[in-house]
């Protein structure tokens, strides 16, 4: 199963649902605000993709956290702090056949859905 992680309201996450709607995926959105977000799922995108990719540091979020929180979401702490403010995540997390894709490009869905 194709599983889109997001925040429903989020511009970027809107134009990624579109695209897989207009293609016809069938996926299952996950809505970090609604459904939750477990702390050893994020651990494991950390792990994978590395704070880098993961975190969102042009945010709202981010901008409002203070510098312990900030060394926290590139350190051991990360996974519990993007859990408590799942906004610091980059979106949508788009996860294929195991594999995890962060953010949204046509062009580059249209790759991975060939």
């Amino acid at each position: 199963m194709i599983e889109i992680y997001g925040i429903k309201n989020c511009d970027t996450v809107r134009k990624a649902r579109r695209w897989l709607d207009e293609a016809k995926v069938d996926y299952r959105f996950h809505d970090f605000r609604e459904d939750g977000l477990e702390t050893d799922v994020v651990a494991t995108w950390l792990d994978t993709l590395g704070h880098d990719v993961l975190v969102n540091k042009r945010s709202t979020t981010w901008k409002q956290l203070d510098d312990r929180e900030r060394e926290q979401a590139v350190g051991d702490g990360a996974a519990a702090l993007l859990t408590e403010h799942p906004t610091l995540i980059k979106r949508p997390v788009l996860i294929v056949n195991d594999q995890l894709h962060v953010g949204f490009s046509a062009p580059r869905y249209a790759d991975i859905f060939a």
